[in-house]
């Protein structure tokens, strides 16, 4: 059928079967956009991917006690694996003029330890006839003590005196007396013969 033809038989159609015609014709074509609205909406939302949240761990926190020549020695709440420096830090810093070289400031903190900056041993002063020594006498803090002080127990030379306080910047605090006999050198013997020279 052509236009000509269709024209024509337009023609003979009624008033009310032309509307009829042209409202069916509407309801098709609305149909139709509705079909593919829908179909592209449901294929985009089928393309697009759902977005993964992702969570953040959250960060642990141990408590370090700070204590000695620092200017606000407490307790302070610090983010697991902070290191030695970040504790004084958190202190307000040493004083003026303290040493900090005997202190391993890289070391990872634990919880529950305890820095002790600026600890002086006490000196005893002995002389013999002309000539006078320096020892140092009474309980020596096996987490605070220098190598002078270790070196001053019987059966401690300079040499395991040394690995003393190496072990104890490598390793952290030690934790118990008898952790001492993870250091090279000292055994059983000589540590029950120093051991009440001792505390922790």
């Amino acid at each position: 059928m052509d236009i000509a033809e269709l024209k024509e038989t337009l023609t003979n159609y009624t008033d009310q079967q032309r509307r009829a015609l042209v409202f069916i014709s509407l309801i098709g074509v609305g149909l139709a956009l509705f079909l593919f609205s829908t179909s592209r909406g449901s294929a985009e939302a089928q393309e697009s991917p759902i977005p993964k949240l992702s969570i953040a761990p959250v960060a642990k926190n141990i408590l370090v006690h700070v204590a000695g020549k620092v200017k606000q020695p407490d307790v302070y709440p610090l983010l697991q694996g902070s290191r030695v420096a970040d504790a004084i830090k958190a202190a307000g810093g040493a004083k003026k003029g303290v040493d900090l070289s005997d202190i391993n400031l890289a070391r990872i903190l634990v919880d529950g330890e305890q820095i002790y900056v600026g600890y002086q041993p006490k000196v005893v002063s002995s002389s013999k006839g002309n000539s006078s020594k320096k020892s140092y006498s009474g309980i020596v803090n096996i987490n605070r003590g220098t190598k002078a002080e270790f070196d001053s127990l019987v059966g401690i030379g300079p040499v395991i005196a040394s690995r003393i306080v190496s072990y104890r910047n490598q390793n952290g605090p030690f934790m118990s007396i008898e952790d001492l006999l993870k250091v090279s050198g000292i055994g059983s013997k000589t540590l029950t013969r120093i051991k009440p020279r001792l505390t922790l």
